[in-house]
């Protein structure tokens, strides 16, 4: 985009936290800066009505607002630019002091897993003694990252919302873990919002990397005008091909050619096991944490972390909050010291005969959608999840989620104002699967009453599982108010439990 920011009036549309970055890296960079945000009383101005729209030449837009929304469509009639704070970010990236030149970006896109994946390859990088910081949805914004001339690499995670109003971005290393059907209708259809994914793999420097088990992904990278030089690299949970990262007899394989220079010849890694945060205490591996892992592994190797120190990384790594996190345990036994509900619940218990006989409560409030929570139910075994779900439906479908994965299941506790398509979906999907429906009000007390009702269902050996596959805005302030009161209320209840046992 050639525009010189330097001269340039900047309208800043919405003032959450792309907002206020993006307020915050023009202030002495743009010669002007204006907020509008019909809520908040920090912004310039309060109501779109009053943008003089003749003296504006950029406008950066925060994710909430869709693609019909009328400023946008009155900016793009003045043909006045519009963009999101990473495509702002990407214009105003500085020279990183250890290179001279600007700081690299690998990008990660997808329907689920784009944390996880983001995450991991920052560690991988880091351990290999490069300041490159996990950045845009997570951690700091973008804006403020791309103007760090320490940072010698990003690992930027990238939503549909970023993507649509970005344009001139150009990654060294992009992956698109997996897509479903989410947003939809923000983005008017699932074909604009594949298409807003597929912006990430435009002219990619060094590596190209998609979920080679999702074919719309698969179909996308094929698709792709990548940079001359760029390897295409595939990761599956099954034997991997030619070209691709994969698994034998539980062991990563390299047939991509990451590590030996040629896909010629399949270089067995490491063990799965011994990435022990990627699985359950008794060994069972997390199927969707394994696949983001070997996503980040090819981003990371693709940009040049040698092996061994990218396994290091990996190994090390432990998922963030509200990612599939042991929250609390409680072992009915006449040894209330046997209970567990500390912080970190499950650095403290690795003992698998345990899980047997425990009721653990397991927090995944980041499974938004029906794809995510399929996920985290299918890392389970059958017969055994007491499964609270529930929230703001988004317009989803639940009954092909159920269907697949009643048999999971021991019970289910529904939350959440937009309950009925849920409740649709168990009734006609899973009608012996028994149901706990949460009134939506008083609000302040769902989450206590969703953990009481399943932790009374539940026995020894289940787990309770906190995977919505709804938003939370309905009646929390985040996903992670959401987790966070789940794990409150289930170490609320094994105190009680506790209280009782020992009167």
């Amino acid at each position: 985009m050639m525009l010189d920011i330097a001269k340039a009036t900047v309208l800043v549309a919405g003032m959450g936290v792309s907002g206020r970055s993006a307020c915050e890296v023009l202030a002495g960079r743009a010669e002007r800066v204006i907020s509008v945000d019909e809520g908040t009383s920090e912004a310039d101005l309060h109501s779109f009505d009053d943008v003089d729209w003749s003296g504006i030449d950029l406008v950066m837009s925060s994710p909430v607002f869709n693609p019909r929304t009328p400023f946008i469509l009155e900016a793009q009639r003045r043909n006045i630019p519009v963009v999101s704070e990473v495509e702002l970010a990407w214009m105003l990236r500085v020279k990183s002091r250890s290179s001279n030149r600007p700081a690299p970006w690998i990008g990660i896109t997808g329907t689920n897993g784009k944390t996880s994946t983001t995450e991991m390859t920052s560690a991988m990088l880091c351990d290999a003694g490069e300041v490159a910081p996990a950045v845009g949805n997570i951690g700091k914004a973008v804006s403020h990252a791309a103007v760090d001339s320490q940072n010698q690499a990003l690992c930027v995670e990238l939503s549909s919302f970023q993507l649509h109003f970005t344009q001139s971005m150009r990654l060294e290393c992009a992956a698109i873990t997996n897509l479903a059907d989410d947003h939809l209708d923000w983005h008017g259809g699932f074909a604009n919002y594949a298409a807003d994914k597929a912006k990430v793999y435009r002219d990619v420097e060094k590596a190209l990397v998609y979920n080679a088990d999702d074919p719309r992904v698969t179909e996308l990278a094929r698709e792709a005008k990548a940079s001359p030089a760029c390897r295409k690299v595939g990761f599956t949970l099954k034997e991997p091909q030619p070209g691709q990262l994969g698994i034998v007899e539980s062991r990563i394989v390299d047939h991509s050619g990451l590590t030996e220079g040629s896909d010629a010849q399949a270089v067995s890694l490491c063990s799965i096991q011994e990435l022990r945060h990627l699985c359950e205490p008794d060994g069972t591996v997390y199927p969707h944490l394994l696949a983001d892992a070997l996503c980040a592994l090819a981003l990371a190797l693709g940009h040049g972390v040698p092996v061994r120190q990218a396994l290091e990384g990996l190994k090390s790594f432990k998922p963030g909050g509200h990612r599939i996190q042991t929250v609390a345990r409680y072992l009915p036994a006449d040894d209330a010291s046997a209970s567990d509900i500390g912080a970190d619940a499950e650095a403290q218990h690795d003992d698998a005969a345990d899980t047997r006989r425990e009721i653990r409560f397991v927090d995944d409030s980041k499974a938004t959608n029906a794809h995510a929570a399929g996920a985290s139910l299918s890392s389970f075994p059958d017969a055994s999840v007491v499964w609270i779900a529930g929230g703001l439906a988004k317009g989803g479908h639940f009954d092909e989620l159920v269907s697949t994965y009643a048999r999971k299941m021991t019970a289910a506790v529904i939350i959440g104002v937009d309950q009925r398509p849920l409740l649709d979906a168990f009734a006609s999907e899973a009608p012996q699967v028994p149901l706990s429906v949460i009134a939506a009000e008083p609000r302040d007390t769902v989450m206590q009453r969703a953990v009481e009702a399943a932790a009374d269902t539940a026995h020894p050996g289940d787990v309770v599982l906190m995977a919505p596959a709804c938003a939370s805005m309905d009646q929390f302030v985040s996903y992670a108010d959401r987790g966070e009161q789940f794990a409150r209320q289930a170490k609320a209840w094994i105190e009680g439990q506790q209280t009782v046992r020992h009167a």
